[in-house]
């Protein structure tokens, strides 16, 4: 086979198998019978009151970016420590830089108000 033929089966493999893995959970999946209660926007059973559409403060977004700022820091620690004795000098050094910018931001943030929850 050529180098494009080759390409051709692996684009159609990698368009059929998410395309018949679609197919066969509808074709096998349970049919609810509809009711009117399963048609309204809330299935809770608690009407919404007052207005739906409501602007939340820009603090929010910026608690939930500086979470995930450090929880992603967090994710870079665990294989760091858990190597630690194997890395040498230079994977300290360049963990306490990434350490401290985590910081700067922290600091940044709090000077900011982005943690103030009111």
């Amino acid at each position: 086979m050529s180098d494009y033929a080759t390409i051709g089966v692996f684009l159609l493999l990698t368009m059929a198998f998410p395309i018949a893995a679609m197919a066969a959970s509808w074709m096998f999946r349970p049919k609810p019978k509809s009711s009117e209660d399963k048609m309204l926007p809330y299935e809770c059973g608690v009407d919404t009151k007052g207005k739906t559409w409501i602007r939340f403060r820009v603090s929010y977004f910026l608690y939930a970016l500086v979470f995930l700022a450090f929880d992603v820091g967090v994710v870079f620690l665990f294989p760091w420590a858990a190597k630690f004795k194997f890395l040498g000098i230079y994977a300290f050094a360049a963990m306490l830089i990434f350490i401290s910018l985590l910081l700067i931001g922290l600091w940044y943030a709090w000077k900011e108000g982005a943690l103030e929850w009111y």
